[in-house]
């Protein structure tokens, strides 16, 4: 298992793109697709990995066999411990070493091409401006951005129905950019929301991209990333994300 291909970014740009493809397939894995992963890590196979590649998809399979390997590699034996604990707290350790093998193989990049103090500087800051995959995994990403939101904001915004749709029961807690007239709207609900992150992809948000909330475990997510349009969400009076909809008795 090479982890990526024989792609080898070369600049900041290029490895902190490269962090957030791979970031991208791993919180997939550990939370859209979390049942799918699940299963693939069977404690009765050998030594398991998840790998994120740049395309933004991921991978449970076998180390690298060559020794040393040619990235760094992740964290072996996901799977043994995947029926010894909570599903919620297995799926929490593998993102904190996704984290880390994330960190490991951007500067890997950085010192095979010669990052200087400054652009490892560069390149950490921006990887640290992104919520981690454990953050986003266990919801603290999404805690943060609320008590920062409720801090700044007066307690009256929270009542009001906006462009998030967030005071809409009725309409399944889904959401949508206001029509352009209310720019004046979107302007502060960006500002109120900005720090609202994505519980599949974990980007920020954006006041013109469609969103819908989980009516479960109140998680945020694109409507792209769900695969909910807003016609369809129009007609959900509850919505159940993915990871919620998947999750029943484990065996």
């Amino acid at each position: 298992m090479d982890g990526g291909g024989p792609y080898n970014p070369r600049t900041v740009e290029e490895v902190f793109r490269d962090f957030k493809g791979r970031r991208a397939g791993m919180i997939k894995a550990l939370t859209t697709d979390v049942e799918e992963f699940y299963q693939q890590c069977d404690p009765e196979k050998e030594n398991l990995c998840l790998y994120g590649f740049p395309g933004e998809h991921w991978e449970v399979n076998l180390p690298a066999e060559e020794v040393p390997p040619e990235l760094p590699e992740p964290a072996l034996g996901i799977n043994f411990a995947r029926d010894g604990m909570q599903e919620k707290d297995w799926l929490a350790l593998v993102a904190v070493h996704s984290d880390a093998w994330l960190l490991a193989v951007a500067f890997y990049f950085g010192a095979r091409f010669g990052f200087d103090k400054a652009d490892r500087k560069r390149l950490f800051n921006m990887i640290n401006d992104l919520p981690t995959i454990f953050e986003v995994v266990t919801g603290t990403a999404k805690k943060q951005a609320k008590d920062k939101s409720s801090i700044s904001n007066h307690s009256s915004n929270k009542s009001k129905s906006n462009s998030k749709g967030r005071g809409s029961e009725s309409q399944g807690k889904y959401t949508k950019a206001k029509d352009e007239e209310e720019g004046g709207l979107e302007d502060e609900d960006e500002e109120e929301h900005g720090d609202t992150l994505c519980g599949a992809c974990g980007q920020n948000y954006a006041s013109d991209e469609f969103w819908i909330c989980c009516d479960i475990c109140e998680r945020w997510f694109h409507g792209k990333c769900v695969k909910i349009t807003p016609a369809r969400a129009e007609h959900i009076k509850q919505y159940k994300c993915p990871s919620c909809s998947n999750k029943r008795a484990r065996p």
